[in-house]
């Protein structure tokens, strides 16, 4: 299985798919978590009176817990933050995995129509993340692994570039701008779109340019 992630992760398209993957989910995860943070209902109405199987009586019970309500939120922001800084996003893919498996669950639990498609596609995507990273987590299920030694067999260049950094700040900056302020939510999907095309101009204009350049995967490269 190593063997195959280091051959994606010598594929330009591969490493450019799971940096913009990290920003997708990272920007929901962020954009959704604003609401809690702040103390504020997350469907906007008084779900007490609904039926308690239901998911508007679900979400009024997370929201009277006060606390618990903005811890989940807060979870979910540096969650989202640390996979759009890419330099972090292992750590923040973990963060990620814990808390979109329960949000899963509990989307099959209660009568959320369509969403648990939406949430398994966020938790597939998850998993995607952490088997990208596997080799910077292996050691964690391995015995008698020296630290000193230990050396990834394959870095990865194109996700240090400082550039993803400054596109995931705008990124995250612009979710919690638009969500703070109520805005519609289609502006907020178009803003998005366009840091992350701007990123990409960017990206592909500049990237010749460089002597950073002959250390990158290329979209021909492939596994030997």
């Amino acid at each position: 299985m190593e063997a195959i992630i280091n051959c994606f992760k010598r594929q330009a398209w591969a490493n450019i798919f799971t940096i913009y993957l990290r920003f997708l989910i990272g920007a929901a995860f962020v954009f959704s978590s604003v609401v809690k943070t702040r103390a504020d209902r997350f469907i906007g109405i008084d779900g007490s009176k609904f039926p308690i199987n239901s998911m508007a009586h679900f979400f009024e019970t997370l929201y009277q817990s006060g606390l618990y309500w903005q811890f989940i939120g807060f979870s979910q922001l540096v969650a989202g933050l640390l996979l759009m800084t890419q330099r972090f996003a292992t750590i923040g893919a973990l963060i990620f995995y814990a808390i979109i498996i329960n949000i899963f669950f509990i989307t099959l639990s209660y009568d959320f129509h369509g969403t648990p498609i939406v949430t398994g596609l966020m938790l597939l995507a998850n998993t995607f993340l952490l088997l990208w990273d596997y080799e910077k987590l292996k050691f964690l299920f391995l015995k008698n692994i020296s630290l000193d030694n230990f050396k990834l067999s394959y870095s990865n260049p194109i996700e240090t570039l400082p550039l993803w950094i400054y596109i995931g700040s705008m990124l995250f900056i612009t979710s919690v701008i638009f969500r703070l302020l109520d805005m519609n939510l289609k502006y907020w999907l178009w803003a998005c779109l366009l840091e992350g095309l701007i990123g990409f101009i960017i990206y592909s204009m500049t990237i010749k340019k460089t002597a950073y350049n002959s250390n990158l995967p290329t979209a021909g490269q492939t596994c030997e």
